[in-house]
């Protein structure tokens, strides 16, 4: 039976968090509360961390910024292991210094999206993924064809997995039906929840791990939940998954950042604000993440 759980030879298995990035008012990085919000995760149930994501607004970062944010969370975790940065870069080749550096932090794995500054076709999308591979850290390829406009379709994860290029897949798409066409044409390729909304969907489909948004606010219930769902305990499983859906689903609209942060905010885990051109929440939106957060808080997750 595959391990649904996390081992240090496939680190990127578990429960690993997309963690936001707790900012000062002035916008600069609190790097102390980071490190302590990483501590805490781990602590909560999770297994692993995923810094300079799209939620760790890596977009935004200087170069010195984004390396000190990775050692920042090996130092905190305690094990590089369990440490996933995400290399995106517009070039290959600063994607590759980005996993080159996480290899040198002792990460054990790094997260890598297409290439993502213009529509690539497959054979520039290969030749990506297999320089950043060279870097000798394995590479978890991260399907999110929303944003990039590229999809990394089955079939080309299959060749991607056949280059040897990338040992798992972040599924952004939404469409669980894919799960089962990836473990048709890449049965050794590790599926990834990569959307907190279809979690349940896709552990049932076989998921091996969660690169996860919402545990960033509620890691203990998060935690409770992935392992309920991969295990087939839909008794425990369905009524969390129904309870925490209305949070979840916020993790696969365009405000995810801000409202992740505001949910850490509300329950006491230091999110602040995010920098520009990501702006507060304000209004219905604002309105409707904080009665979710409160509803879930009053249902006794934490």
């Amino acid at each position: 039976m595959t391990s649904t759980s996390w081992n240090p030879d496939r680190p990127w298995r578990g429960i690993m968090v997309a963690t936001a990035l707790p900012l000062r008012p002035d916008l600069s990085v609190d790097y102390d509360a980071y490190a302590e919000h990483v501590r805490r995760l781990i602590a909560n149930g999770c297994d692993g961390v995923v810094p300079n994501g799209s939620l760790g607004e890596y977009q935004t970062l200087t170069a010195e910024e984004r390396a000190r944010v990775v050692r920042t969370a090996v130092e905190a975790a305690g094990d590089g292991a369990r440490v996933m940065p995400g290399v995106a870069a517009y070039g290959s080749a600063e994607a590759r210094r980005w996993a080159e550096q996480a290899a040198e932090a002792g990460c054990g794995s790094v997260l890598l999206l297409p290439p993502n500054a213009y529509r690539a076709d497959e054979h520039a999308v290969r030749a990506h993924y297999a320089q950043v591979a060279e870097a000798g850290v394995p590479v978890v390829a991260y399907n999110n064809p929303i944003d990039t406009k590229v999809d990394l379709s089955p079939a080309l994860l299959a060749r991607l997995h056949g280059d040897g290029s990338v040992v798992a897949v972040k599924e952004f798409t939404g469409d669980v039906r894919r799960a089962y066409e990836i473990a048709e044409l890449a049965p050794e390729l590790d599926l990834l929840i990569g959307a907190d909304d279809v979690l349940l969907e896709l552990a049932i489909a076989g998921a091996v791990g969660w690169i996860a948004g919402y545990p960033n606010a509620f890691p203990a219930s998060c935690a409770r939940l992935y392992h309920a769902a991969v295990a087939g305990d839909l008794e425990t499983a369905l009524p969390l998954y129904r309870s925490l859906h209305p949070l979840l689903r916020w993790d696969s609209k365009t405000e995810f950042v801000q409202s992740i942060k505001l949910s850490m905010d509300i329950v006491g885990r230091h999110g602040g604000p995010t920098r520009p051109p990501r702006s507060p929440l304000t209004g219905e939106m604002e309105a409707a993440v904080r009665a979710a957060t409160e509803k879930a808080v009053a249902e006794g997750h934490r």
